[in-house]
């Protein structure tokens, strides 16, 4: 079953994601409200996702982003964000971000951009 952290400063967001996610047999290993924090779950979990919103306080998602990738490499980073502008999404996916998907969003997004990701990972392993 593969494992996704959830990071977004809005906590009613994260639940939404979290009970999409448990509803398609995706095990929440832990959710953060800031860019630290998820660096911190990473480190104790290693989700196979991270759902990671960019506007955060503290550490926002871009520099998490570039962490993640660069400590935990096989770790695919799916960005959200309402302002999906073109220069902040091809900032994301320049970045390594795995896909973007902007708020408001829909369950189907939600999962095909996670599939998505978890191919990726599955072409980089094999």
């Amino acid at each position: 079953m593969p494992t996704v952290l959830v990071v977004d400063d809005d906590q009613l967001l994260r639940d939404t994601l979290k009970i999409i996610l448990r509803a398609y047999d995706f095990e929440v290993c832990g959710e953060a409200a800031d860019g630290e924090a998820a660096l911190s779950l990473c480190c104790q979990h290693h989700p196979d996702v991270v759902l990671l919103d960019i506007n955060m306080p503290g550490m926002d998602g871009l520099a998490a982003l570039h962490a993640i990738r660069q400590e935990y490499p096989a770790t695919r980073v799916i960005m959200i964000s309402a302002e999906a502008t073109p220069e902040r999404v091809n900032e994301a996916i320049a970045s390594g971000a795995a896909g973007f998907i902007v708020k408001p969003f829909h369950a189907g997004r939600v999962l095909g951009d996670i599939a998505a990701a978890l191919d990726q990972k599955g072409e980089q392993d094999g």
